[in-house]
């Protein structure tokens, strides 16, 4: 018998010990994760999981553009200034954050005058999966481009490569159909919305001439987005279901999902049942994200994971092992590294 998915499973969690409630309807919260308290007027306030931690460190487009270029071997202030559009203000909040968060270390290589570079630690470096699945999701789906994105080169095959989620238990390929999610320890709807972080150009509007990858940032660009999106994948198709689980203003609700459908990562859908009613579905560009999304997961787990367990755990349907992504080389089906990858050429 196929387990329910997750909003089946939350719906009958709800619909327990509730004199009347039938499944479908909600109550106010939900709240799963470890530490949640009572709030206002009696309310449990959800207390930010590891996904709601990691998703929101990511989640500025200033900061995954300092991260990708740090991991080309950038270093120095005066590169980054060099290498981007951006205001000395923003480069020296958006260092200081990355510097916060561990994800680089500020060293003094000159004393007089003070000069000082900036290091990827090894929490910064471990990033490298999720900038190539994005990198690779924006080569395939996405057209234009404000910024230069060539293809990557796999030197251990000699080929250009588009990255592939393998299971690292069976080593076969895997997408979020291949898949079956259940809410850990730490998980809850409300506990993974990513928390506030300095965020901008999330309109559903045209690309900005300097934006870092409209489309990705059309996910992660906005806490609610990236909520949204991560709902979808886990099976939530319904207005009130958005609103009811993730507490989501119902007018900021109704500008997200449009902005994700103006970006083709969502789409409304007529349902035979209710024809007047529609879904918000992923649609294949995406579904085409999960990568992006499965190594934040990954990432997010690693450095933020509660000591009561993971938010999330994901069974391989194909094996039935527990699922943990690795990306390999879709032309050689190698397992990739960080050392084996460099820029290509649009020549090659």
């Amino acid at each position: 018998m196929a387990r329910p998915t997750l909003l089946q499973q939350t719906e009958l969690l709800q619909w327990r010990g509730r004199a009347g409630r039938r499944p479908g309807t909600y109550p106010a919260t939900v709240t799963t994760a470890d530490g949640a308290g009572p709030g206002p007027a009696g309310r449990s306030e959800p207390v930010p999981n590891a996904l709601a931690r990691g998703f929101g460190v990511l989640g500025d487009e200033w900061s995954l553009f300092l991260l990708r270029l740090a991991v080309q071997g950038l270093t120095r202030y005066s590169e980054f200034r060099a290498a981007l559009p951006i205001s000395h203000a923003v480069l020296s909040s958006r260092l200081d954050t990355l510097v916060r968060e561990e994800l680089i270390e500020k060293r003094v290589y000159q004393r007089n005058p003070i000069r000082s570079e900036y290091v990827l630690t090894e929490r910064g470096r471990s990033t490298w999966p999720i900038l190539v699945s994005i990198w690779g999701w924006e080569r395939a789906q996405v057209q234009d481009h404000a910024y230069a994105t060539p293809p990557l080169h796999h030197k251990r095959c000699g080929q250009d490569f588009l990255p592939l989620l393998t299971c690292a238990h069976c080593h076969e390929p895997a997408g979020p159909r291949d898949l079956r999610p259940a809410w850990g320890p730490s998980g809850g709807w409300r506990e993974s919305v990513p928390e506030t972080t300095t965020r901008r150009r999330s309109s559903s509007r045209g690309a900005v001439e300097h934006s870092f990858y409209p489309d990705t940032m059309a996910v992660f660009g906005n806490r609610w987005s990236s909520a949204l999106v991560g709902a979808a994948f886990l099976g939530v198709r319904r207005f009130t279901d958005f609103q009811t689980l993730l507490a989501v203003p119902p007018t900021l609700l109704s500008e997200r999902l449009s902005a994700l459908c103006a970006r083709d990562i969502l789409e409304q859908a007529q349902t035979a049942a209710r024809p007047d009613w529609a879904e918000y579905r992923l649609t294949e560009k995406g579904l085409a994200f999960f990568p992006v999304i499965d190594t934040v997961i990954e990432w997010s787990e690693r450095w933020f994971g509660s000591a009561r367990g993971p938010a999330v755990s994901i069974a391989h349907r194909f094996c039935g092992g527990a699922f943990h992504g690795v990306l390999a080389c879709d032309r050689c089906r190698v397992a990739l590294s960080a050392a084996d990858i460099e820029i290509g050429s649009e020549e090659r």
